[in-house]
């Protein structure tokens, strides 16, 4: 006996209601204190990656454990870099990335 429905067993997914440029502009982060907008050079793998940062520094960067599963970075990607303490000229955290739509408005603003 074959049961119907969902097989999947999962929600149904729904596409997301399309958001203008200026609403996207005004809910947009931004560095805070401390943090360095930047562009991802090249994977390393195991996290860890290559990011060209706006204050002129090229820094190995990681991926913390509670973002791990829910951030996917790859080459070319804006990201929100936050320097160490120890080591912060050469190490960061990558705390942020941006959508491809957001990363467009960046360029466009100057940012990056």
């Amino acid at each position: 006996m074959q049961r119907g429905g969902n097989r999947g067993g999962g929600k149904k997914k729904t596409p997301r209601d399309p958001v203008s440029m200026e609403e996207e502009r005004r809910r947009m982060r931004y560095p805070k204190d401390g943090e360095v907008m930047g562009v991802v050079l090249g994977l390393m793998g195991g996290s860890r990656m290559k990011v060209a940062c706006k204050d002129g520094k090229e820094r190995m960067c990681r991926i913390p454990g509670k973002l791990r599963n829910r951030v996917w970075v790859r080459e070319g990607d804006v990201v929100i870099v936050k320097p160490w303490e120890i080591e912060g000229e050469k190490k960061g955290d990558v705390i942020w990335r941006y959508w491809p739509v957001q990363a467009r408005i960046l360029k466009e603003e100057g940012h990056v």
